[in-house]
């Protein structure tokens, strides 16, 4: 008897882990979504010139390292972005890795750049890495950068 009840104890707390593994694999396989998803919305965003939805993707505290190796506040880097010569015309991820601990996120990817600037059509690549921490149920970028890649 004393048997049969510890095999049961033991069959349930094998079981109650496998479940709270499956719900942790869920809940990082929905914060993947999530954060890769407010990636591309602010990939679009910046491409439409919404400045306000970038807003609201970006942390208060932002700090953001510029391609020429500005440090940019929030503020700072929505001025740089809204005063930007290029008219950017499409601008597509081509990979994104995602790296997550606890409540924060690293993103490192790459992307591609088409638009218009002085009249002259380009093609730009680049390299970012955005730094996501999740307040609440809502994720946030906190820090990132972007580094444009030399052919």
């Amino acid at each position: 008897m004393l048997h049969h009840r510890a095999k049961s104890i033991g069959i349930g707390i094998v079981l109650g882990c496998v479940s709270l593994l499956a719900a942790q694999a869920d809940g990082d396989q929905s914060a993947r979504s999530n954060i890769l998803a407010l990636e591309h919305a602010w990939d679009q965003a910046q491409q439409r010139g919404d400045f306000k939805a970038i807003a609201a993707i970006l942390d208060n505290s932002l700090i953001y390292v510029d391609y020429d190796g500005a440090l940019l506040t929030k503020t700072q880097y929505l001025t740089r972005v809204k005063e930007n010569s290029t008219h950017m015309e499409q601008i597509v991820p081509e990979q994104m890795t995602l790296q997550r601990f606890g409540n924060t996120a690293i993103v490192v990817g790459t992307y591609r750049v088409k638009g218009m600037e002085n009249g002259k059509p380009y093609l730009r690549r680049g390299r970012f890495t955005d730094t996501w921490v999740r307040t609440g149920d809502l994720w946030i970028c906190v820090a990132a950068e972007a580094t444009p890649i030399l052919h």
